[in-house]
């Protein structure tokens, strides 16, 4: 077993090369990072490459403390070295820029409002806006009464593209449905179907396109414009994107729809439950690429092609380094390169696929090495210069231009009160976990602190959503423990388990059929490899989850008694009740490996609600009231279950009108609040005025 010395990640293995300044001595690390230092933090979504290469737009996300809510700005920098400029500045969630071919405009969405308006473009109704490089002209691009779903600029600039969704009935019961429309909610006979139009941006003349009574979960459109590209389903509801979600092909010069054949990704796929989650079309116009997502196997990229025959789909090869391909399926600008984000061990990277074409593909090359996590990233049309945003053990996110041999030029500083935040100390460790195989995890330990001097440490293990996700490498001050629990004293650690993705497609698929079994050792010998170590006091643990990571919570408390304190949020208890009431069951279908009435035993040994009489940990539970994805009946039963049957200590925390996250900053601050005390008085056995008495 590798000792902790041994597995810490080397920060250093990239280097940052920054514009030259004169700068002063660095600022002192002297501030300790408390839950009042959360809304400040800001973080950046997306990022856009102008076609000249000398400017990235970005979506710079804060907490806005007037309304609780995040607003969203788009801002932009000179990628030799100038000041970042903010543009805009109205409280509205500002997303998705585009460069217009010019350079000089920056397109994006806007649900802005202003008191007493009800008519668009001031409705807080999503719009395209524009706006100058230089923050001057802001002006609204559409004025649609319900809002666009999403929009595309053509290539040349002067037409834009973009969807529209209303509501109808049809069915037998229309006619009564819409008489009790107000007053009954029905299961079905009422669903959304999407439009696409297209703008001239000359004569500002719109024209419709596409009205196929189907829902556009996404378009892209060709850069020739001979085709759009469509996911579809046959209503808005998200159960069915899982398995009846297909690619439509919209020929402009036929008017006629094509859609492209499914076999690969729905009869020859481990599971039919797949999700269609991004397009992309390459610079030719002579490829579409597409992603395909499963709860549990690894997603897979296919590309069609056009012949004189039609259509050809196939899958191409996955690599063999145990990546995971994820999201930010792009075409390299003026070559048949795919790009892709992938996680590997995690990291995630930009990773490219060479020559995609006929019946073949090139070699794979990680574009973006280094201990880093690429968040997003864009190519600039001219010499395809890459931008990326960034994070690493000892950043937050931040703009970058990667360089030759793994060298990044940082663009933005985003957050500069960080420079003297006393920030965790991140590494990676490995263990042996179930079977004996080898698992990584993230840890964080306390800024200065040295496991050899200064002896163990109470730890908190975090465990990820998903579960076909992972925990990353990169900074992270976030309400589920990372960065607030190493400032508080705790050691945290972060298994990747069994299923996590960029670990290889076995480790992954090892989950199926395994739930609350497999993954809960992996996460229990780690727990083990830290206590042996001496970075873990085996009489100070804790356990803390959301999503998957509270069904995993609500799992480890049957199985042992190790933990002395537990944050469980919007975690599963029963696997029926899951598959019943969530929005995306395939999830449940896939690992249970049937329908309830197929494997009822596999139902239940996965569900934590069975073994409850085993658990004595107190346990703190945490849910959103308007929860689809792991509704509240699943906290309030396990909350029944130890507070009023088992005498187990246990508190239920209902966040009125959330979702399966936390929307408000000042609820995310009242959680970590809540942990912190639950963990000070359980974990820590400490008493005071701030600590929850029983």
């Amino acid at each position: 077993m590798r000792r902790f010395s041994q597995t810490l990640a080397v920060a250093t293995t990239f280097v940052l090369v920054l514009p030259v300044v004169v700068l002063a001595d660095p600022p002192v690390r002297d501030h300790d990072i408390t839950v009042d230092d959360y809304p400040s933090v800001a973080i950046i979504y997306g990022c856009a490459a102008s076609p000249d290469g000398t400017h990235v737009a970005y979506m710079d996300v804060r907490w806005d403390q007037t309304s609780d809510r995040r607003a969203a700005d788009i801002w932009v920098v000179p990628t030799d070295g100038g000041e970042a400029q903010r543009l805009t500045f109205d409280p509205a969630s500002d997303a998705g820029a585009q460069w217009g071919s010019d350079s000089q405009w920056i397109y994006f969405t806007s649900n802005r409002e202003r008191a007493g308006e009800e008519d668009p473009p001031y409705n807080g109704r999503t719009q395209v806006w524009r706006i100058r490089r230089d923050g001057t002209d802001l002006m609204p691009i559409t004025r649609v009464e319900d809002g666009v779903d999403a929009f595309q600029l053509a290539q040349d600039g002067r037409t834009l593209y973009y969807a529209v969704t209303s509501e109808e009935h049809d069915g037998e019961w229309k006619d009564l449905q819409k008489k009790h429309d107000d007053i009954i909610e029905f299961g079905h006979g009422k669903r959304s179907v999407s439009e696409i139009w297209k703008l001239d941006l000359l004569s500002w003349r719109s024209e419709q396109l596409v009205a196929d009574q189907r829902f556009i979960r996404a378009f892209t459109v060709s850069p020739d414009g001979r085709r759009i590209a469509m996911a579809t389903t046959p209503d808005s509801e998200l159960i069915s994107n899982e398995g009846w979600s297909r690619v439509d092909i919209y020929d402009t010069e036929t008017e006629t729809i094509t859609t492209l054949p499914d076999t690969l990704y729905r009869a020859q796929a481990p599971s039919p439950y797949g999700w269609l989650e991004e397009l992309a079309w390459s610079s030719d116009s002579g490829a579409l690429a597409f992603s395909v997502g499963w709860d549990g196997y690894p997603n897979e990229i296919f590309v069609a092609e056009w012949t004189d025959n039609g259509p050809h789909v196939r899958r191409l090869a996955r690599p063999d380094d145990g990546s995971s391909a994820g999201p930010g399926l792009q075409w390299r600008p003026d070559s048949r390169d795919l790009c892709f984000l992938a996680d590997r061990r995690a990291r995630q990277h930009v990773y490219q696929i060479a020559d995609v074409r006929g019946d073949g593909q090139g070699k794979w090359r990680v574009l973006t090495p280094g201990d880093v996590v690429v968040h997003s990233y864009s190519f600039a049309k001219a010499g395809s210069r890459l931008a990326v945003v960034m994070s690493s053990p000892d950043h937050a996110r931040d703009v970058f231009l990667p360089e030759k041999r793994g060298r990044y030029t940082r663009l933005t500083d985003n957050n500069p009160q960080m420079a003297t935040w006393k920030l965790p100390q991140i590494s990676l460790v490995t263990w042996k976990g179930a079977n004996g195989d080898e698992v990584e995890g993230v840890l964080e330990l306390p800024c200065g602190h040295d496991p050899d001097e200064d002896g163990p440490l109470p730890m908190i293990v975090e465990l990820h959503g998903g579960p076909t996700a992972s925990t990353h490498i990169g900074l992270r001050f976030w309400c589920y423990g990372r960065t607030i629990m190493a400032a508080n004293g705790y050691a945290l650690l972060s298994p990747n388990y069994r299923g996590s993705t960029g670990y290889g497609d076995t480790f992954m698929t090892e989950l199926i059929g395994r739930e609350n079994d497999i993954e809960v050792q992996d996460i229990l010998t780690g727990v083990q490899a830290m206590i042996d170590r001496g970075i873990a006091d085996s009489e100070r643990l804790g356990v803390v989850g959301w999503s998957n990571g509270g069904f995993l919570t609500n799992a480890v408390i049957t199985h042992t008694t190790l933990f002395k304190a537990a944050s469980s949020g919007a975690g599963i208890a029963d696997m029926l009740i899951q598959w019943s009431v969530e929005d995306t069951p395939g999830h449940v279908i896939n690992y249970m490996q049937g329908l309830p009435w197929e494997r009822p035993e596999a139902y239940a040994n996965a569900s934590p609600i069975w073994r409850l009489d085993k658990v004595t940990t107190p346990t703190l539970i945490h849910v959103g009231g308007a929860d689809a994805r792991v509704p509240p009946a699943h906290s309030r039963a396990l909350y029944r279950g130890l507070h009023k049957y088992c005498d187990v200590p246990a508190m239920l925390l209902v966040y009125p009108g959330q979702g399966h996250g936390l929307g408000r900053c000042s609820m995310r601050q009242a959680k970590m609040e809540w942990d912190l005390a639950w963990f000070k008085k359980y974990v820590l056995r400490e008493t005071g005025e701030d600590v929850i008495e029983e």
